[in-house]
């Protein structure tokens, strides 16, 4: 599938080599807004399974923000497939600049069934996804599938933009399509008693019962948006949405706040891989 490699960026977020801890930085061309990321390996004995996107990208003479939380499981293929793949079919699609959420959703279960007609290479694992496209710093498009999550920050205060898609909240769909949700085995609500997300990419053998549909919501960001999380539920399993959002405006630096997050996640015994990416849209 066609990348990004036609935009100007003036920071590349691919990493060559996976290691158990990440981070990086950028900004915008103008200096005006920047970001930062952090992605910890959990303690789970398994590799690494989360990846991210954070860039500006210029193109049709629009300046775009693309940030990203991938959250893998029974393997990291599907989430690296994501990072090369998402966005660029997202941005090719006809009707972006018309209609960016049809163009969004539409893109996301393309890239689905393109996962899923690669699975001998890329795997019957599959991946959660949380996706923002900043527009010219002035509105924002935000994307996910399973329980990667998307917070802003109004006036200091919390707002959670995405939805967390759990087994029992789509109990009823689940269970329409010949599936059924069980705590067995474990004390967690599961798909089919595998999954604990019902919406991820991939995941072939449970798709005829798992949603790949994402929700999309618009923002705009006004002079009381200071602050934009995406983070994996590495984070949020351990962190209120409020505290994640108090530590991120106390730390001016978005990097520094990113690597206080998953500290903090770490330091209250987070399992999980803990990624996430602190975007400031006011320096």
């Amino acid at each position: 599938m066609d990348k990004l490699c036609c935009f100007k960026s003036s920071f590349s977020q691919h990493v060559s080599a996976r290691s158990s801890t990440s981070t990086g930085k950028g900004k915008n061309y103008e200096g005006s807004m920047k970001y930062g990321f952090a992605l910890v390996k959990g303690r789970a004995n398994h590799p690494m399974e989360d990846y991210h996107v954070a860039k500006f990208v210029q193109i049709q003479e629009k300046e775009l923000g693309l940030f990203a939380i991938y959250d893998g499981h029974l393997g990291d293929r599907v989430p690296a497939y994501l990072q090369k793949n998402l966005f660029s079919n997202i941005l090719k699609e006809d009707k972006f600049w018309d209609d960016p959420a049809a163009s969004i959703s539409k893109a996301y279960k393309s890239t689905d069934r393109a996962i899923l007609s690669h699975s001998s290479d890329l795997g019957h694992g599959g991946s959660t996804a949380v996706t923002a496209i900043l527009i010219n710093g002035q509105r924002l498009w935000i994307a996910n599938v399973g329980d990667s999550r998307a917070v802003l920050s109004r006036k200091g205060q919390a707002v959670q933009v995405t939805v967390d898609h759990e087994p029992n909240t789509e109990r009823g769909i689940i269970e329409n399509k010949g599936g059924f949700v069980s705590n067995l085995p474990g004390d967690v609500p599961r798909v089919n008693g595998q999954l604990a997300v019902a919406r991820a990419f991939g995941d072939k053998s449970l798709k005829l019962h798992l949603r790949s549909d994402p929700d999309v919501q618009s923002n705009d960001i006004d002079i009381d948006t200071d602050i934009l999380i995406l983070a994996s539920d590495g984070l949020w399993k351990v962190m209120p949405n409020q505290e994640a959002v108090d530590i991120a405006r106390r730390i001016r630096d978005p990097l520094k706040a990113a690597k206080q997050l998953a500290a903090e996640a770490l330091k209250r015994e987070s399992k999980d891989d803990i990624s996430c990416v602190v975007v400031r849209f006011r320096c």
